[in-house]
This record gives C-alpha cells, structure tokens and sequence, in this order.
C-alpha cells in the first residue's frame, strides 16, 4: 500500500468509538507543510480548519472527496466530529458517501452524535445518515421483547427534568411517564451498556406497591430508554429540605412504606434483590402521598441457597450502605442520619 494513504489524521477531535482519542503516533500527518502531503489528508485538515476554499480549490484539482486515512477516516468524519456544518454540507454537495465506517466502525452521524453537534445531525439525517444500531437489538421481528415501546409514541414535547439522575417526563399514550434514556455517546461504554441492561432485566421481574413500576422501555432503536411510573411529587430527599423534620405519625408511615419495599426485594425469590444505592433521593413519593423506592441502577441480584453469597466482583465502592427495615425506621422517627464510607455503615446524630 501507498505510504500516502497509510497516513494518521489526528488533528481535532477523534472517532467517538476509538479507544485512545489521544492518539499520537510517528506517522502523524500534523498539518498542509508536512512532507509529500497527500491531497486527501490536506482535504480532512482543511475540513477540520472549515476552510472552505481550500477544500474547494483540492476537490477542483482533483481530491478524492472520500479519501480515507489508515483509521478509515474521512473529511465527513472529521467535519462531523468539529461541527462544521458548512463543511459538512460542502462534502454532501459533492457526492460524498453519507455512512463511512473508520476502523472502529464509528460513522460522521455516531460522532457528530457523541460530540453534540445536532445541526451536523439533522443534516446528515436529512441526507440519508443511518444512526448507531442500538446494543440490544434483534435482528428477527419474533424475538422483539414484549415490553418494546415505540419511541414515536412517547410525547417529549412539554417534557421535564425529574430530580433524579438522568429521568425525564413524557408523555404515554395518554398518561405520564419517566424515561430514562441511554445516550448514544454512551454505547461505547461497555459498563453504561451493562448497567443499563442489567437494571432493565430487573425491573421487569419486580411488581409491588412499594417499588417503582416499570412499563416498557426503548431496545430496538437509539436512543434505548426504559420507562416507568411518574410519581409527580418528586423525592424524599425534596420533601425533608421543605418539610424539615417528620411529626412521628408520618415518620412512621414513610418508613413502614421504605421497608415494605425493601423487605419486598429481599425475599424476591428466586433471587434476593440488594438495592446498594437506598437513600433519600431514591425514594420517591406518589400522589396519596406514600414512598416508593426507585433507582435500581446499581443494584444486584443474589442467588438464595441455604447461605445467601454476593458475586464477588459487587463492588461496595461508591454507593450508599443499605438500611435494614428496622433501622430505616428507626432513622426516620429519631431524625438519625446513615452514611456510608467504602462500605461501612455508621450512625450520624
């Protein structure tokens, strides 16, 4: 192969599912002065300057509008990653192939989606741009999961931002609903992907009163949402900020619906359920006024033998120590505060 066409572009911003986004190697093209410059790289470099005339004057004299670097990267890679949507719409113009794959089979509408350049997004969907295929899905109509929601169907249009994490409201076939979406910059997280996967297998195995009822989710498309009960009084964690300290009759009643839930997940049969991340902001209040616990994002599943063992690559690292029945209620009556420090439950009076 050419020495030329085995050139590196690596000037701006990378490809959304390279694994060094840093890279830096000795065959490096650094920019138009280079040595023996070939016109494709010199056309990615002035696709990464936005310098429109140049990029003209280089297609006239005969550039490949294609030309692929040893990445497999183009000059709609590199203009899709900068948002140089001018750019962008110069190489459309020119008949440039709309769905490159670079080495890492990351595309200009997968990156122009992990950098946030939604003007470069609409045009290349407007051009043909297919977007990133989503983790979970099948590829036979049969084995679609039953709990398969259609994304037109939820309305984002007078959609909120709920207290917690990455929930927001929609709108669902008539009724109110959070949503929890998994951007498409993360699908190249192998432990976003798991998590998100993990929590959706959980929630449809629980149905109680107490926890938070999931309805359906989004797999087949991106990006992947899954979807439950909107409890429009917000968290816990809210009510106490307002409310201050409870009158000992509605400290009860919170805590008796914190440990019904809880109790709920700990005899879930036939795998207990550790939540590993109980606190205030995961616990969420509907409208009559009772809790729900909620967040199962971090939680586990243990298999119930004669002696209950956690997996041992459950980590305790970073989320909050898990309350029995008897002490979320004791805690909530007297005021008490629990913390956790790597894994160590202790009291705060």
């Amino acid at each position: 192969m050419d020495s030329k066409s085995q050139s590196r572009f690596t000037l701006g911003r990378q490809s959304s599912l390279a694994p060094d986004r840093n890279y830096s190697g000795e065959d490096d093209i650094e920019g138009p002065d280079a040595a023996v410059v070939d016109p494709g790289v010199r056309l990615m470099y002035s696709a990464n300057e936005g310098d429109l005339d140049s990029i003209q004057d280089l297609i006239a004299s005969g550039a490949d509008v294609n030309f692929r670097d040893i990445d497999g990267r183009t000059a709609l890679h590199i203009s899709a990653c900068q948002g140089r949507t001018d750019v962008v719409q110069l190489l459309l113009d020119h008949g440039v192939e709309v769905d490159p794959k670079d080495r890492w089979g990351s595309t200009p509408l997968a990156d122009a989606i992990y950098y946030k350049n939604q003007d470069v997004i609409r045009l290349l969907e407007k051009h043909g741009a297919k977007p990133p295929v989503a983790p979970m899905r099948v590829q036979n109509s049969r084995e679609v999961p039953e709990y398969e929601i259609n994304p037109k169907e939820l309305d984002f249009s007078d959609s909120v931002h709920i207290t917690k994490g990455t929930f927001r409201s929609a709108s669902w076939r008539g009724i109110r609903v959070a949503v929890k979406t998994l951007g498409e910059e993360l699908f190249t997280d192998e432990n976003k992907i798991k998590a998100f996967t993990d929590e959706l297998s959980l929630l449809q195995k629980l149905r109680h009163p107490n926890i938070v009822q999931f309805l359906g989710a989004v797999t087949q498309s991106s990006p992947m949402m899954i979807v439950t009960e909107y409890l429009p009084k917000g968290d816990l964690r809210e009510y106490l900020k307002r409310r201050g300290a409870l009158k000992p009759l509605t400290a009860v009643k919170f805590a008796l619906d914190i440990a019904r839930g809880m109790n709920y997940l700990h005899e879930h049969k036939p795998e207990a359920v550790i939540h590993r991340d109980l606190e205030p902001s995961n616990v969420l209040r509907d409208d009559s006024g009772h809790l729900k616990v909620a967040d199962f994002g971090v939680s586990k599943m243990l298999k119930v033998a004669k002696t209950v063992k956690e997996d041992l690559s459950v980590s305790h690292q970073d989320t909050s120590c898990m309350p029995s029945s008897l002490v979320v209620l004791s805690y909530l009556y007297h005021g008490i505060r629990i913390k956790s420090k790597d894994g160590i439950c202790y009291f705060e009076f």
